[in-house]
C-alpha cells in the first residue's frame, strides 16, 4: 500500500473530481489519496464519484479555507 497526494487547490468543478481520478488509475488497489482543495462542490462531488466507482472515502477534514479528503482505492 502507497500514500499519494493529490493538490487540487484553487480549481473549480469538474477539474478536482478530474484530477481525483486520473490519479487513482495510475495507483494500484488499497492505496491511499489524500486531496487537498478549495472548492466547496468537492464536498459532495468526490463522495459521489468514490461510491459509484467503489472507492472509500476514509476522511473528510474540513478547514476555514481548505478540504482534505482521504480515499483508499477500491481493492480489485
Amino acid at each position: 500500500m502507497s500514500d499519494h497526494e493529490l493538490d487540487a487547490r484553487g480549481m473549480l468543478c469538474p477539474m478536482p473530481v478530474i484530477k481525483t481520478q486520473d490519479t487513482i488509475k495510475t495507483m494500484q488497489p488499497d492505496d491511499q489519496l489524500t486531496v487537498y482543495a478549495t472548492d466547496p462542490g468537492t464536498l459532495q462531488d468526490i463522495p459521489s464519484w468514490c461510491r459509484v466507482h467503489g472507492h472509500a472515502v476514509l476522511k473528510v477534514v474540513e478547514s476555514e479555507n481548505e478540504i482534505c479528503f482521504q480515499i483508499q482505492v477500491a481493492p480489485e
